[in-house]
């Protein structure tokens, strides 16, 4: 049986939830920033443990949401009470209290995630991801038990539905540290980067400012790579050859690999196109390659291979998460020293990696494990020590054609004197941005939020050239403020910014309407470029410049 990723919800079902909570006034709060999913939410509010076994015994709940620390309960005692009474309802943390060593602490205890109150506009992207999570792993245990029954033995897919929980555990931290990073390392870079324009070329400070530069773009790659990995990167999937994109890297390649490693393409014929994203299909190539020729230390042969295939209903049920139907599939074979089943096993994992200390930092094939998996495919192992590996990635094939390479220009100038309304909850970022954007000579209104910045419209008498703002905010968020806001100034044009990439991108709707967007961490020369190309572009409203 197939196992979809999207929870198949209808809109007017009611979202049931049970809110562990004892101030009514933050239960309310919760309550009306869940109502953003378009649902109707029922809930239940308990502040004891007897309050919540008396509810507990309704299994039908949707979401638990429980505060970290009450006078009469805790989230602890909240978990151990579901886990007693044998439920798998999605539980998060909502708590004003939580530092992180506690955050880290509850995930090991069963809480599938946690939102800070004063950052609510968090709580549905983790709710939506939840709820299809949870939707997964109910329509999965189902798909077991119905095979236990019809063959008699839940082995190889007890061991792929584990190493699939583990990984979705793993890529949920990783996701939450890389979001919560990305603020942080635009204020370091941005600030790190204005400072070495301002010092001149034989000052002391200089050399420090710019390894402390050096150090947050290491960070900002580490970050970038995590968010791969969990499959919240922001891509620009386009249709293309597979052929075409390994014809592209063959020379690059070869010097990859050396004089002593032999390398062989087989292209297939006719091969059917895939949606991905260009670039980091390049950089699923890449890390495998690279990952191939360190296991042929003293050469061997290096074999690409792309295919039309067609994944039945008997492999689908031998692989977890595989769904029937056309794929194009790329093999990467060496024939290095391979590897036992304990390497295997976690290989995918962030950090993991079999050579010796500060020879590689094990993120390489988590990278690749969240590209396919982000652009709906799946990719195998085949190894044993002493014969090679083989590497498969199977892609959904798609009947279009290839999608023409769109050129970009970069703009004449970095700098501008238009006038730019700043949109964006975090003070830090918020000061940073505003800094950059004035020093390259714009005129610079800022709002802390969507109320402020509609406010901001109406006082200002003059042309706003350009709307600034985060995606995901509390009270409204970005995309939703660019449409109130577009009747009353039809002429400003639209960049959104967000180190938020969970699916809330496409959910907000900013990829989809095709609005500008550029993802943090942010650099005064990313930002500028990016601020300077929309506001050149011939278009107008809120899908320029995208």
């Amino acid at each position: 049986m197939a196992v979809s990723g999207t929870a198949r919800v209808a809109k007017s079902e009611p979202l049931r939830v049970l809110l562990v909570e004892d101030s009514e006034a933050d239960a309310e709060l919760v309550v009306r920033e869940l109502r953003r999913l378009g649902r109707p939410v029922v809930h239940r509010v308990v502040e004891t443990e007897d309050a919540m076994r008396a509810c507990l015994v309704d299994p039908a709940w949707d979401l638990v949401l429980s505060d970290w620390s009450m006078p009469r309960f805790s989230a602890h005692g909240a978990l151990a009470l579901m886990r007693s009474m044998g439920l798998d309802a999605p539980f998060i943390i909502v708590s004003g209290t939580i530092g992180e060593d506690a955050a880290v602490e509850a995930m090991r205890a069963g809480a599938h995630d946690y939102v800070l109150k004063d950052r609510l506009s968090r709580l549905v992207p983790a709710v939506m991801r939840e709820l299809r999570e949870s939707e997964v792993r109910r329509a999965l245990r189902q798909a077991e038990a119905g095979r236990a029954r019809a063959e008699g033995a839940l082995r190889k897919s007890e061991e792929q539905l584990r190493q699939a929980q583990k990984m979705e555990a793993v890529g949920r931290l990783a996701g939450g540290i890389a979001h919560d990073f990305n603020n942080v390392l635009s204020v370091v870079l941005s600030y790190g980067e204005m400072l070495l324009t301002d010092l001149t070329p034989g000052d002391p400070m200089r050399e420090s400012v710019e390894e402390i530069r050096k150090a947050a773009k290491r960070a900002a790659d580490l970050t970038r790579q995590l968010l791969m990995f969990s499959r919240q990167q922001v891509v620009e999937p386009k249709v293309v050859d597979l052929n075409d994109v390994l014809a592209g890297l063959d020379k690059m390649l070869r010097r990859i690999l050396g004089a002593d490693v032999d390398l062989a393409s087989l292209p297939g014929v006719s091969l059917g196109r895939v949606r991905v994203d260009p670039g980091s299909m390049e950089q699923v190539v890449m890390n495998l390659v690279v990952n191939a020729r360190d296991a042929m230390p003293t050469g061997g042969k290096l074999t690409m291979e792309t295919t039309n295939v067609e994944l039945d209903e008997a492999f689908a049920g031998d692989h977890y998460g595989v769904r029937p139907g056309r794929y194009v599939m790329l093999a990467v074979t060496d024939t290095g020293g391979g590897m036992d089943k304990a390497t295997l096993a976690r290989i995918f994992e962030p950090f993991f990696t079999t050579k010796e200390k500060g020879k590689g930092t094990g993120l390489g094939l988590s990278t690749v494990f969240g590209i396919v998996q982000q652009a709906g495919g799946n990719i195998w192992v085949y190894s044993e020590p002493g014969k090679g590996t083989t590497f498969k990635i199977y892609l959904p094939r798609v009947d279009a054609e290839v999608d023409p390479l769109r050129m970009t220009m970069a703009p004449s100038t970095l700098r501008g004197s238009e006038t730019i309304l700043l949109v964006e909850d975090d003070d830090q970022v918020r000061a940073v941005v505003r800094g950059i954007l004035r020093k390259a000579g714009y005129h610079v209104i800022e709002a802390s939020n969507a109320g402020e910045a509609q406010l901001a419209v109406e006082r200002e008498r003059g042309t706003i050239h350009l709307l600034l703002t985060d995606v995901v905010m509390p009270q409204m968020s970005g995309p939703e403020l660019i449409k109130r806001l577009a009747s009353k100034r039809p002429e400003m044009k639209v960049l959104c910014m967000s180190g938020y990439t969970d699916d809330s991108i496409v959910r907000h709707g900013v990829l989809d309407s095709n609005v500008a967007y550029i993802q943090k961490p942010i650099t005064p020369e990313s930002l500028t470029t990016k601020v300077r190309a929309v506001l050149d572009a011939s278009s107008s409203g809120g899908g320029s410049g995208g």
